[in-house]
């Protein structure tokens, strides 16, 4: 049994050696890269057949590989090194094999892809040599003008760029075939076709060359005729103008002498420009023979175009020398108007200048008190400014008179635009100035009550809480307390509402002052409650007189604040000041009193704690009453200084206006600017007073 399996082993491995030396020989016959193309398809089917048979020589492998397993297991020690040493062999045997069928397959290919690759190539390269030369054969086409014969040069350009970057993609065509010559040896490779190709390329570049070159001579010669020409047009254009300038009155401030001197320096041009048009024609007889019939016709017809344009202008010299006597008598009547009218327009912009320079806002920080200012003074200058606004309506009279003159019209239009552009623009600033104003204005008066209503869900959170901080309690009665005042300060300020917002909206804005008012009242008393409750809990372990004594104290501390601010205050903001402090007092004593009420629990059973409480909440009622007929006498004093303050700047505007207007007028002259002067005057007089009755 042991040398049965030896047998077997033997066996196996003899098949194995004479297949993969079969495989070899067949390999060794098809290793090679020269010959034809059929040839090297042949080799490549046949390595492809033996690459096909790799797995039979794996599963021989794989059954030598089971017998030797077989074989060592039975035989003796003295027999396995033999064994190992066939196994060693074979294995070597068919690694050298299994290399061999790959790289000779891999070769094989890699030379048969890259000859595929090169014919691809090849036949683009000669499909482009086709089709170059299809192109390049005809003659060169006769052009309608300049532009077409720049877009057939272009053309020709883009041709001959072409022509230049395929030079790349010949010498690489040039280095496959030298590659594959070297690897194949087949003559469709060799240096003869090579040699081919390069003379078919250079062909085609050397005529796209010679075209580029003929149509740039073209090209260039038509150029130099249409600079030529253009130069005869805006030498043509430039005598024409200066002809027109002394026809249509541009150069009026001249003499007639020096008119007709010009007119004869026209002439002498005219008659040079004879010369520079013969030479034209002559240059246009030989571009001629290189453009199209139709194009030629064109030329010659512009060419005719300017010679009767040189004619008519010399006609129209000769014409001209008649007009100017007429220009001389109405210069004296256009110059004495056109002095008039500079003079109306300085004036109109001396006053606009004033009254921009009067509403410099400043780039700082404004107050509420500054923007009131600014926008009283906006509305004050806009009524000024309304009264330049027949002076406008006179200089465009004026200009409108001076165009029935000859002289040129262009300088005072355009100072006369000038004037009103700044008018519209001063208007459209001061508009645009109290426009803001106005808004900075709304924004300020709304901005109590916007941050009223975020700051209400905060307090309405607080006092939902059920064991809410004390510190947070008293933070929210400092800001309502703040609430307090801006709300009351905005309800005070009825009139300047009405001005603003006017007076549906500033009703409608006050209600909704009023609304948050109460809200605020309410919210404000829950938050006392709140406190109160806290502090009751904090010191509800103490006796009455613990929380008695605090009272008394803080009634006699109440009192003496009181009794300071009954001395009446010189200013607006004195008063205001001291209504915001009485109103401070009034949050204390309505603090006071839920404390009070809060102690009042203590005494329920005690009769001299309960006498005590009744004469200090006697006295707490009558400072209370007290109180608040100071607070309201406060109020109407704040109401009534603040309209006193109000006509008082308005007067103030009305009087800077008028003494701008009187200095203005002591500085004009004449008796009819003096009495234009006093009707602006007593119309601002009577516009004032009519505000003042309405505001009245």
């Amino acid at each position: 049994m042991t040398q049965q399996l030896q047998d077997e082993f033997d066996s196996s491995v003899e098949n194995a050696e004479a297949w993969m030396k079969a495989i070899q020989e067949r390999l060794r016959i098809n290793d090679n890269t020269k010959g034809p193309r059929s040839a090297l398809e042949a080799r490549l089917r046949e390595t492809e057949k033996i690459r096909a048979l790799e797995p039979e020589g794996s599963l021989k492998m794989d059954l030598i590989l089971v017998k030797a397993d077989a074989a060592l297991h039975s035989i003796g020690e003295d027999k396995k090194h033999e064994v190992l040493s066939k196994l060693k062999d074979i294995k070597a045997l068919w690694e050298e094999t299994a290399i061999y069928i790959t790289h000779c397959h891999s070769r094989i290919e890699w030379v048969w892809l890259q000859w595929s690759e090169y014919l691809k190539v090849q036949d683009e390269f000669y499909t482009w040599i086709h089709n170059m030369r299809v192109t390049l054969e005809p003659d060169i086409e006769l052009q309608l003008g300049l532009k077409e014969k720049q877009w057939q040069l272009h053309h020709a350009q883009v041709l001959l760029n072409d022509v230049l970057n395929h030079s790349g993609l010949l010498e690489r065509l040039l280095e496959e075939a030298d590659s594959l010559c070297s690897r194949i040896g087949d003559p469709s490779v060799d240096e003869d076709v090579q040699k081919k190709m390069r003379m078919e390329y250079e062909g085609i570049r050397d005529e796209a060359k010679r075209r580029v070159e003929l149509l740039e001579k073209i090209t260039k010669e038509h150029e130099r005729y249409s600079t030529n020409v253009n130069r005869f047009q805006s030498w043509l254009s430039d005598v024409i103008e200066r002809f027109n300038c002394c026809c249509t009155g541009e150069t009026t401030k001249s003499s007639a002498e020096d008119k007709l001197k010009a007119l004869k320096e026209i002439a002498k041009n005219v008659r040079s420009g004879g010369k520079k048009w013969k030479h034209l024609e002559n240059q246009c007889a030989e571009v001629i023979q290189n453009t199209s019939p139709l194009g030629a016709e064109r030329m010659k017809d512009e060419l005719e175009e300017l010679r009767k344009a040189l004619e008519k202008l010399s006609l129209l010299t000769s014409e001209e020398e008649e007009r100017l006597l007429k220009i001389q008598q109405l210069q004296s009547a256009y110059e004495s108007q056109a002095r008039q009218l500079e003079a109306n327009i300085q004036e109109l912009r001396k006053n606009l200048q004033r009254l921009e320079n009067d509403l410099d806002p400043g780039e700082e920080e404004k107050t509420e008190d500054e923007f009131v200012t600014l926008w009283r003074k906006c509305n004050a200058t806009r009524t000024a400014l309304a009264a330049e606004e027949p002076k406008v309506e006179r200089l465009k009279t004026q200009l409108k008179e001076l165009l029935r003159f000859p002289q040129d019209m262009h300088l005072h239009t355009e100072s006369v635009v000038s004037a009103i552009q700044q008018y519209q623009s001063v208007r459209g600033k001061i508009s645009k100035m109290s426009t803001d104003t106005e808004s900075q204005l709304r924004r300020l008066f709304q901005n109590p009550l916007q941050h009223f209503e975020q700051w209400k869900p905060t307090v309405q959170m607080l006092l939902a809480t059920p064991e809410p901080d004390l510190a947070h309690i008293e933070a929210a009665l400092a800001e309502s307390s703040q609430f307090k005042e801006k709300l009351m300060t905005l309800q005070l300020k009825k009139d300047l509402l009405n001005d603003v917002f006017g007076e549906e909206k500033a009703k409608s804005f006050l209600q909704e002052v009023a609304e948050a008012s109460k809200e605020r009242e309410i919210l404000h008393k829950s938050l006392l409650q709140s406190k109160s409750k806290l502090q009751n809990l904090i010191s509800q372990h103490k006796d009455f007189d613990a929380g008695f004594a605090p009272l008394q104290k803080k009634l006699s501390a109440i009192k003496a604040k009181l009794d300071l601010e009954k001395e009446p205050r010189p200013d607006l903001l004195g008063k205001k000041t001291q209504l915001q402090r009485l109103q401070m007092i009034q949050d204390e004593l309505t603090e006071l009193v839920i404390q009070m009420e809060e102690v009042e629990k203590l005494v329920q059973s005690n009769t001299a704690h309960r006498h005590e409480m009744n004469q200090f909440s006697s006295d707490l009622q009558a400072l209370r009453r007290s109180l608040e007929i100071m607070i309201q006498q406060s109020e109407d004093q704040v109401q009534k200084h603040w309209v006193y303050n109000d006509k008082l700047s308005d007067l103030q505007q009305w009087i800077t206006v008028t003494m701008e207007k009187i200095e203005s007028c002591q500085s004009a002259e004449g008796e009819q600017n003096t009495e234009g002067r006093a009707a602006d005057l007593e119309e601002t007089k009577i516009s004032h007073g009519k505000a003042n009755e309405g505001e009245n």
